[in-house]
C-alpha cells in the first residue's frame, strides 16, 4: 500500500435510528483522545436534494465525497468515518472516489424495530415519525441481505461501548 496515497476508512451503515451518527461522532472522540487524526463525514448530506440526483442515475455523492476528500488529504488527513444508511453496500464506488490506495472496512449498525422506534419517535415529528420508520424497515430488510462480516446490535447499549467495538473491529486501537 503506497502509505504517502493511502486512506484508511470505516464505512458505518445501517438503518434510520440505528446510531450510525452518534457512534460516529463518540468514535471520533474517542480517536481525538487518542490524537489519532480522521475525518468524519456524514454521507446522507453529500446528495441531499430534490429531487433526488440518484434517482436520476447522477453520483453526485461520489463526486461530493471525492472533491471533500481531496481537501482532507491535502490537509493531511488519512483516516475517515464515513456514514450513510447504504454505505456498506457501496464500499467499492465509495471507496473508488476517495482515490489512491484505500483499506475499507464496512460495518453495518443493527437494530431491532422497537429500539429503533423509540429513537426516530424521539427524533422526528409528526407524519415524518411513520415515514421514517417505514423506510427504516425497507432499509433493514436489504441491509440485513448482504453478506457484511462486522455487524454490531446497538440495542440496549451506550454509544461509547459501541464505538469501541466499532473502532476495535476496524483495528484503528492499534498502537
Amino acid at each position: 500500500m503506497d502509505v504517502a496515497n493511502s486512506t484508511r476508512v470505516i464505512f458505518i451503515g445501517g438503518r434510520s435510528g440505528v446510531g450510525k451518527t452518534t457512534v460516529a461522532a463518540v468514535a471520533s472522540r474517542l480517536l481525538a483522545e487518542r490524537n489519532v487524526r480522521h475525518a468524519v463525514i456524514e454521507g446522507d448530506n453529500l446528495d441531499h436534494a430534490h429531487p433526488e440526483p440518484w434517482r436520476a442515475g447522477i453520483h453526485l455523492a461520489e463526486q461530493n465525497l471525492a472533491a471533500i476528500w481531496r481537501n482532507y488529504r491535502r490537509a493531511g488527513y488519512d483516516r475517515l468515518l464515513f456514514t450513510n444508511t447504504v454505505s456498506v453496500a457501496q464500499v467499492d464506488g465509495l471507496s473508488r472516489a476517495l482515490g489512491g490506495d484505500v483499506e475499507a472496512k464496512a460495518v453495518l449498525l443493527t437494530a431491532d424495530d422497537a429500539t429503533v422506534g423509540d429513537r426516530l419517535r424521539r427524533r422526528e415529528f409528526g407524519p415524518a415519525v411513520e415515514e421514517h420508520l417505514s423506510r427504516s424497515r425497507r432499509a433493514a430488510d436489504e441491509l440485513d441481505a448482504l453478506d457484511i462480516a462486522i455487524r454490531i446490535a446497538t440495542d440496549g447499549r451506550t454509544p461509547t461501548d459501541i464505538a469501541r467495538q466499532l473502532l476495535a473491529a476496524a483495528e484503528w486501537l492499534d498502537g
